[in-house]
């Protein structure tokens, strides 16, 4: 005999969660996540203001966006949330009264995670290109990465890749240029590192300087 299906997720399991949970739908099921870590935060915080600054509030840009962190997104059955949702004024002309969006964004940037790499890349992506998001950035802190994709269909295509603190200018930003370091300010550059450790090689330690301070007194009086 078949098993009973599994009953889908609603709303109500979503509600029903701690505060410091994060819940979403996806496909009927129920899925949950943590607050993201600091060096995710970060990256997001920092991206969200580097596009909001040029695109929202046209601060060397175009302006003619609105952008929101952690937007609840009700697409169709699904209930997701990306790390940052971007829209053109155009399709979004006032922010809904309820507490999520059904207009889908023009542009998503989801920060991977341990917890949540496989659904984003995954089932995630592949409703946000169903419901006609046409643009989608991945970034991972960890690895120092940023990777560009664009619709085409329901599909997407990989057009930029961006690593450590190379100078990232992709859609569909196009007129805003910056440093990839800027989301990981607290990693040092790998040259950085080595310069401060052959730096550390060359310099005596206390104990040898002390040695070399005895070394010559006794040879003075001698």
């Amino acid at each position: 005999m078949a098993e009973p299906k599994a009953k889908p997720a609603t709303y109500a399991d979503i509600e029903a969660l701690p505060p410091n949970i994060v819940g979403e739908i996806i496909f009927g099921a129920l899925v949950t996540h943590p607050r993201p870590a600091p060096k995710h935060g970060g990256a997001a915080s920092a991206l969200g203001m580097l596009t909001g600054n040029a695109y929202q509030f046209g601060r060397d840009g175009p302006g003619g966006w609105v952008f929101v962190v952690e937007p609840e997104l009700h697409l169709g059955p699904h209930v997701l949330v990306p790390d940052i949702g971007g829209w053109r004024r155009e399709r979004l002309a006032n922010m809904p009264d309820a507490p999520y969006f059904e207009t889908p964004p023009d542009w998503l940037c989801e920060v991977l995670s341990p917890s949540t790499e496989k659904y984003d890349r995954g089932d995630k992506r592949r409703i946000y290109g169903r419901f006609g998001v046409g643009h989608l950035w991945f970034v991972d802190p960890v690895a120092q990465v940023l990777e560009v994709f664009e619709r085409q269909g329901e599909d997407w295509l990989l057009t930029h890749t961006f690593v450590e603190r190379e100078e990232v200018c992709a859609p569909p930003f196009g007129e805003l240029t910056f440093s990839l370091g800027l989301l990981w300010p607290f990693d040092e550059p790998d040259e950085a590192k080595a310069s401060a450790a052959a730096e550390g090689a060359g310099a005596p330690n206390e104990a040898e300087a002390g040695a070399d301070v005895e070394g010559e007194r006794d040879g003075g009086a001698s």
